[in-house]
């Protein structure tokens, strides 16, 4: 069955009062080359009334103290080739939409989208930092297809903004974390020399979902904690049985090295920098790697594996304060995009599952951060009420997709 979205409404949404008028400089890491792409994802609400209206105007009231999310990206009239936000309150793109069926017709939206995720997104636009759709169905329900530019806030970031739009949403005079710009706050260490421009490859990629029960993570925490003597983290086991399952699948040469990268977040080790009160929704996150042959990583058990990202973990405080230092030789932030490294993010501690607009928060969050230059696992939430996480990949060719679901689905 095929399900037809109208979309009813298209505008911009300005700050409903006025906003300063300047030009804000972005952070070294905002301008991170490896960040300059948009964020895609649907939210799913099971109710609501008039949604579309309220979020509305609840964003261009949000807008007032995220006003730079109005803006638009330039490139730095000096020449430098860098890129600022000129605020200049033109705003945020918004769509209303429609459609006849309800999300019970579509299956909530569960994987394989009933609905192509296209249609419940806004056509998006570089230059424009902050893109909403809201879908109503039938029935009552809605979703919100959201598009921010990572270049202007990493995930906790957006969320943040998000969730200030429902505080509004919900009748408060103002959203409950005050933001904060303060680009200038992070650190700016010595640049190395110009190299060549970055060279972004192209895989032909496959999506695929897997969901992890809370029974199995469990267990092998429990089971880490005996042969260790440490706890580990849901995300620990999640971020291991992914790299180890990929490992095994795409079965490179046993000498040549395979690497996990994951965002961490960092602004714990800025507080002396960063406002006290929090609210920083810049990019404040460090490129963590673990490394090591496919053949170790192929051969090991699920333990093995965790201690390997305990490992990296554990080294945050200290690559960070070297990076800050200019303590380096080679930019951890400009990796080389190949097949044997694969990008894992965490959106269960974003904040995107606690927004509420006043009708309940949602039902899952779908992540659509997929571009075919990099190999990217999102670890997430199932549906409400279901437990245990779920995993999104864009991360084997099709050639290793069956190997790579049988890997995940494998374990004990």
């Amino acid at each position: 069955m095929s399900f037809a979205v109208t979309r009813t409404s298209r505008s911009f949404i300005a700050p409903c009062e006025a906003t300063p008028r300047n030009s804000l400089g972005l952070s070294v890491i905002d301008r991170v080359p490896a960040l300059r792409h948009m964020v895609r994802s649907l939210h799913v609400f099971t109710h609501g009334r008039e949604p579309a209206r309220v979020i509305r105007e609840a964003l261009s009231k949000a807008l007032v103290k995220y006003y730079p999310f109005a803006g638009r990206f330039v490139d730095d009239p000096d020449g430098s080739g860098e890129v600022r936000v000129v605020c200049n309150g033109e705003g945020a793109w918004f769509v209303e939409a429609k459609t006849d069926c309800s999300l019970e017709d579509v299956k909530y939206l569960e994987s394989p989208l009933m609905i192509p995720e296209d249609e419940l997104l806004p056509k998006s636009s570089l230059d424009v930092p902050l893109m909403m759709q809201v879908t109503e169905f039938g029935g009552g329900g809605f979703v919100v297809g959201l598009i921010f530019a990572h270049t202007i806030a990493d995930g906790l970031g957006a969320a943040q903004l998000i969730n200030a739009v429902a505080d509004i949403a919900r009748g408060l005079p103002k959203p409950t974390v005050e933001p904060v710009w303060s680009r200038e706050f992070i650190t700016n260490p010595p640049k190395l020399p110009l190299g060549g421009p970055p060279v972004f490859p192209s895989f032909k990629l496959l999506y695929a979902t897997i969901d992890l029960s809370a029974e199995h993570i469990n267990h092998v925490k429990s089971r880490h904690l005996e042969l260790t003597g440490q706890g580990c983290s849901t995300f620990d086991v999640a971020i291991s049985r992914l790299w180890l399952s990929r490992t095994r699948a795409i079965d490179l040469d046993p000498g040549v090295d395979v690497h996990v990268c994951f965002a961490a977040n960092t602004r714990h080790l800025l507080r002396q920098v960063l406002p006290p009160q929090g609210g920083y929704y810049g990019n404040c996150i460090y490129p963590m790697t673990a490394s090591a042959s496919s053949g170790r990583v192929a051969s090991a058990d699920l333990i093995d594996v965790i201690s390997i990202i305990r490992d990296a973990k554990a080294r945050l405080p200290d690559e960070f304060a070297k990076w800050a230092a200019g303590d380096f030789k080679d930019d951890p932030y400009e990796f080389t995009l190949t097949y044997n490294l694969l990008l894992v993010t965490d959106w269960t501690r974003l904040g995107f599952l606690d927004v509420d607009y006043g009708w309940g928060k949602p039902l899952h969050v779908i992540p659509f951060a997929w571009l075919d230059m990099m190999a990217i696992g999102i670890i997430g939430a199932p549906p409400a009420p279901q437990k245990g996480t779920r995993v999104t990949t864009h991360c084997v060719e099709k050639e290793h997709m069956q190997a790579f679901l049988e890997e995940m689905k494998g374990f004990a």
